[in-house]
């Protein structure tokens, strides 16, 4: 019998209307049941996260997708602000990058992210990370 996975939900926090686009192509086009908010700035992913109007209705993400050069408030300091809430803190986050070099340079400095997946996001890399995290699986349609 093939074990039924509860979908997750997804908050991917980008400005790139273009990786958006993708990202949401991606999605349909693997048949992802996922719920998928997304946000395109950096204040309003915290404001999302601290469940304030107009988001005060909104669901605890399981997945966080988001790029660190973002309006407002950078993707550092959002990612910052996930690391010291407590009723955050487990959320895992995958931060997207430009390039491996990108890549290098944010774990150098020590970016507190629990991976990172370059842009646009590549599906199967994206299926890897959320099959790593214990208990979370992304769901997709079978025939």
């Amino acid at each position: 019998m093939r074990k039924v996975a509860t979908p997750i939900e997804i908050l991917m926090v980008e400005d790139d209307a273009g990786d958006i686009a993708y990202t949401r192509e991606m999605f349909a086009e693997h048949r992802l049941r996922n719920t998928m908010t997304v946000l395109s700035d950096g204040l309003q992913a915290i404001g999302y996260l601290r469940r304030e109007p107009p988001y005060q209705d909104a669901k605890r993400p399981d997945l966080i997708l988001l790029d660190l050069n973002l309006p407002m408030v950078d993707g550092r300091t959002v990612l910052e602000f996930i690391r010291n809430e407590p009723a955050l803190r487990e959320i895992v986050v995958v931060v997207l990058t430009t390039s491996e070099v990108e890549e290098q340079v944010l774990r150098g400095f020590g970016v507190p992210a629990d991976r990172y997946v370059r842009k646009p996001v590549d599906f199967d890399r994206l299926v890897e990370v959320v099959r790593t995290v214990q208990d979370f699986y992304v769901q997709v349609e079978t025939y």
